[in-house]
């Protein structure tokens, strides 16, 4: 008997003409995700991705690995067999006989049709075997804990355990975009719902040192190395935005504030982003969640650049958002209390539906825009994951 993990994609299935292309890439992920194991082999069969020749005490480990891949949506534990019922009858013993107390079925699948024996057929023989033979197991059709499959291929097997994937998307097949990484508990969520459906993600971080302190910097970068483990690694770029926000305080009506920091922190983005060529902007924003974050905050901020910007929590609550955050394992180190430039000077009386024409009035109060942009992004600091 050989173990092995089938895995099973979903949506991918369905896209016709460049199937093969979405395929294809789960594959090079999958080989990127266990690359540090020794000797394992990815490889195709039809309607499944089988990961072996692997060591049976790393399983636990690779199985973890997998469930991080995006475009997974089952890791089905699995041996490998003769294809001969009374091998298939045998083998299934050996696999039940680990879950003694459990409810059981056994679902069959004849994808080989010179198989002599037809798939309800084999059902019926391989659960009386198993009955007979192993003690303290019963028979469950409805609400089984255990489904043990069988399937009869050139090559046949027996599944035995299904673990929970994060479906979606394989990574890459979406194009690259950046994501406008905070440090608190949205942005790091709306990265990953982004990888999920298959894009590339790079991080942009914006600090006002020494008004931020280099613990809120060190925060961001702890945040994006659990972003990498969704991302095949992980990219961030830091921008200082102190003289902009210092020019700002000392030219503009104080509760323009925000919405003008954040208007110059998308334009560097967006410059950014075409150096390297990303096709979109990616934020963390919650519609009405702060003051920042209203439909007219959100229109004036945007006017101020051509790239599209996509919100993918714009409509979730707090605890949703909270809720994909302890999934990601990112929402104890976003609440640590180090504040971001967004923070550090925040308006008694921010403005909650700015004008734009109003916001335009107040940003030409500042001269040397240009000229600020540019030293920001002369000077960043990359660090890669």
């Amino acid at each position: 008997m050989k173990k092995l993990l089938l895995v099973r994609y979903g949506e991918i299935s369905l896209k016709g003409l460049n199937r093969n292309y979405f395929i294809d890439t789960l594959v090079s992920n999958i080989k990127y995700s266990v690359r540090n194991f020794s000797g394992i082999r990815v490889s195709k069969i039809q309607g499944r991705i089988i990961v072996d020749n692997y060591d049976e005490i790393d399983e636990p480990d690779i199985i973890d690995a997998l469930r991080k891949v995006f475009g997974i949506v089952y890791i089905t534990k699995a041996c490998q067999v003769e294809t001969d019922i009374e091998v298939l009858k045998d083998q299934a013993v050996k696999i039940m006989q680990g879950y003694i107390g459990k409810s059981f079925k056994v679902e069959s699948r004849r994808a080989n049709k010179a198989f002599p024996i037809e798939s309800p057929e084999i059902s019926k023989l391989i659960g009386a075997h198993i009955l007979k033979n192993v003690q303290g197991l019963r028979v469950d059709v409805h609400e089984p804990e255990i489904i043990l499959g069988i399937e009869i291929r050139e090559k046949s097997y027996i599944t035995y355990e299904n673990i929970v994937g994060e479906a979606g998307l394989p990574l890459g097949t979406s194009g690259k975009g950046g994501i406008l990484l905070s440090g608190g508990i949205d942005s790091p969520v709306a990265s990953y719902l982004m990888s999920r459906r298959g894009m590339k993600m790079y991080g942009i971080h914006f600090h006002s040192y020494p008004f931020t302190s280099k613990n809120a910097q060190e925060k961001v970068v702890d945040i994006s190395k659990f972003l990498a483990e969704y991302n095949k690694g992980f990219e961030l770029t830091m921008f200082s935005v102190t003289k902009i926000q210092q020019e700002i305080i000392r030219n503009c009506n104080e509760s323009y504030l925000t919405v003008i920091l954040r208007r110059y922190m998308l334009r560097i983005a967006e410059a950014y982003a075409k150096q390297m060529d990303l096709k979109v902007l990616v934020t963390g924003e919650s519609l009405g969640q702060v003051a920042s974050q209203t439909a007219e905050s959100i229109i004036c901020t945007d006017a101020c650049v051509d790239m599209p910007i996509l919100r993918p929590c714009i409509g979730m609550d707090k605890n949703e958002i909270i809720k994909h955050s302890l999934h990601i394992n990112t929402y104890e180190k976003s609440i640590e209390p180090y504040e971001d430039c967004c923070t550090v000077f925040v308006p008694k009386h921010p403005q909650t539906k700015p004008k734009l024409e109003r916001v335009l009035e107040e940003e030409s109060k500042i001269k040397n825009s240009d000229e600020l942009i540019l030293e920001s992004l002369n000077n960043p600091e990359i660090i890669r994951l």
